[in-house]
């Protein structure tokens, strides 16, 4: 139908197995491997068979802040959820209790996945999260339960995700 060009100012990248990836850069995540046990001096979490889990931590394991918490200290949030609308706030409370459950559960198997904060601003809910996975699974639980309109603005650049959810 039509003809391929580049526009002034890109230039066109060679793949040779039709995938590029994107290197994606998380501050928060650990540059290299820890040694194990490790365990979190703020939530008591324990790094352990590669990743953060709950559970006790050895009495040899030292100390490490793990991402979240790390977040949580930065007030740098991966994921910001913005509730609003008029059916929002009739039914805000049984949508909060929604959000808080849905939180306990994925930070019960995650310890990674946590709300940092949730703020009332003029007629909506800002909810920040220490993780895009949990804003997401927020925002779709919410969309599911209620419907309305769900957008999802992500920027790989510094692994950040916006939703906002209004009805």
């Amino acid at each position: 139908m039509g003809t391929k060009s580049t526009p002034p100012g890109f230039r066109q990248i060679a793949r040779h197995d039709g995938i590029f990836e994107e290197h994606i850069h998380d501050a928060y995540k650990t540059k290299g491997k820890l040694s194990e046990p490790a365990v979190c001096p703020q939530c008591s979490a324990v790094f352990h068979e590669g990743r953060w889990q709950w559970g006790k931590a050895p009495a040899e394991a030292h100390q490490e802040t793990c991402p979240a918490c790390h977040r949580i200290h930065d007030h740098f949030p991966a994921g910001f959820l913005t509730l609003q609308g008029a059916f929002f706030l009739t039914h805000r409370e049984e949508i909060m209790q929604l959000v808080h459950n849905m939180e306990t559960r994925e930070r019960a198997e995650h310890p990674l996945k946590r709300i940092m904060a949730v703020e009332e601003i003029d007629d909506s809910t800002l909810i920040t999260t220490t993780d895009i996975h949990l804003a997401r699974g927020v925002g779709e639980a919410i969309h599911h339960a209620y419907q309305g309109n769900l957008d999802f603005h992500y920027n790989p650049g510094e692994n950040l995700l916006r939703v906002h959810w209004s009805r």
